[in-house]
């Protein structure tokens, strides 16, 4: 089976973390998740989270170390999901994209119905963080 290689932004102010809501017409419709999306051909892991943060929320981030890395298989699409820890280096988030957006902290994360394939990060964020 092909693995589809996707990476997320883990972006902190403080000790809140921010979460995007995905938009209703698409898969995981209403579902929290990380900025981010896939790789495409002959695109760096960083390249790719870069422009897909400028592409969803009109910020420039900047890639950090790995936070983590995970590979989540869904009914249609299995994905390696790569988390950045990333700092904003240029603009204030805008809904483009996503449904919401908001700043949670690690206490916070039960009251939120999160992708599938961020739940073994969540665990990790509240191990930290607690």
């Amino acid at each position: 089976m092909e693995i589809t290689n996707v990476v997320a932004a883990l972006v902190w102010d403080g000790d809140r973390f921010m979460i995007c809501q995905r938009p209703a017409n698409k898969a995981q419709a209403l579902l929290w998740e990380f900025v981010g999306g896939k790789v495409e051909k002959g695109e760096s892991k960083t390249d790719a989270l870069i422009r897909e943060c400028k592409e969803e929320l009109d910020i420039i981030v900047e890639p950090q170390d790995i936070y983590m890395e995970l590979v989540h298989e869904y009914p249609d699409i299995t994905v390696r999901l790569t988390l950045y820890n990333s700092i904003i280096k240029e603009g204030e988030p805008k809904l483009l994209e996503h449904n919401d957006i908001r700043w949670i902290t690690a206490s916070e994360i039960g009251q939120f119905d999160f992708c599938p394939a961020d739940e073994e990060i969540l665990r990790k964020i509240i191990e930290d963080r607690m």
